[in-house]
């Protein structure tokens, strides 16, 4: 097993910080840089499946904090939604740690996938969504639906990971009616929250690699403020295709696993 930096080579830990900048720019734009970064983590010789998940929590914290920060500051995102939905995601990542640690996260590829085709079809054939926020709730209502919201995927990110952002931004555009821009902003502070709660079981299990997370970490970082200056500037139109895209890519790349696993 590797324990650090010092057995790695010099060609993978070039890979790693490669990874963890894509992975934290698409983070920052709509979610789903697991994508890039878990497949490569598990390239990394002698890594088990669950140190790889925790270090790819502990890399990707250090993203989503700093487009949580960036965000907030040019779009100023009301907080009396995101925080209580932030809080009650941490804990839903929480117990999805748990059950990683001893549940195959294949028994549940196969509902992810439907659901991901799902939204994409959503997305595509309606192109207004997410171009302006025009909230289907109010009152105590909202609040309801952004907490289930947020520990349902909270949940699901504990567990496997990828694609979380984007399951938050459809979640947020589709179900509560904010726009992509908005609804980006909020979902990298409940993204956040997931990381860490993730990491309230991984770290005193000890499956954190710490110096490649911190390696990780740093170029996600990176990745991530360029990412959501990158969306910020840009705006709803530019969030929604690269969220397609990246959607897409959710589908293919789960929907591989499902086909490798029924024949392994």
């Amino acid at each position: 097993m590797v324990s650090g930096l010092e057995s790695i080579q010099l060609g993978t830990v070039i890979l790693i910080v490669v990874a963890g900048l894509a992975a934290g720019w698409v983070d920052a734009v709509v979610g789903g840089g697991g994508l890039i970064q878990l497949p490569a983590m598990l390239l990394v010789p002698g890594i088990s499946p669950v140190q790889a998940l925790a270090t790819n929590k502990m890399g990707s914290i250090f993203g989503t904090t700093t487009s949580a920060v960036t965000y907030y500051r040019r779009v100023r995102p009301d907080l009396r939604t995101a925080l209580p939905m932030a809080v009650i995601a941490m804990a839903g990542s929480y117990g999805g740690a748990v059950l990683a640690a001893n549940l195959p996260a294949s028994v549940f590829k196969p509902i992810i996938v439907a659901a991901l085709v799902a939204v994409a079809l959503f997305t595509a054939f309606r192109p207004s969504v997410g171009e302006l926020t025009k909230l289907r709730h109010e009152g105590h209502r909202h609040y309801v639906v952004a907490c289930l919201i947020g520990g349902v995927i909270g949940f699901y990110d504990g567990l496997i990971g990828p694609g979380t952002g984007s399951f938050l931004i459809i979640a947020l555009v589709s179900a509560m009616g904010y726009a992509f821009l908005e609804a980006s902003a909020k979902a990298k502070i409940v993204n956040m929250a997931t990381n860490a709660g993730a990491l309230l079981f991984f770290v005193p299990h000890g499956a954190v690699l710490w110096g490649l997370g911190l390696v990780l970490g740093l170029a996600n970082m990176a990745g991530g403020y360029i990412g959501a200056r990158t969306a910020v500037k840009q705006g709803n139109k530019f969030i929604r295709v690269v969220f397609l895209a990246v959607v897409g890519a959710l589908i293919v790349k789960l929907g591989s696993d499902i086909w490798q696993d029924s024949f392994a």
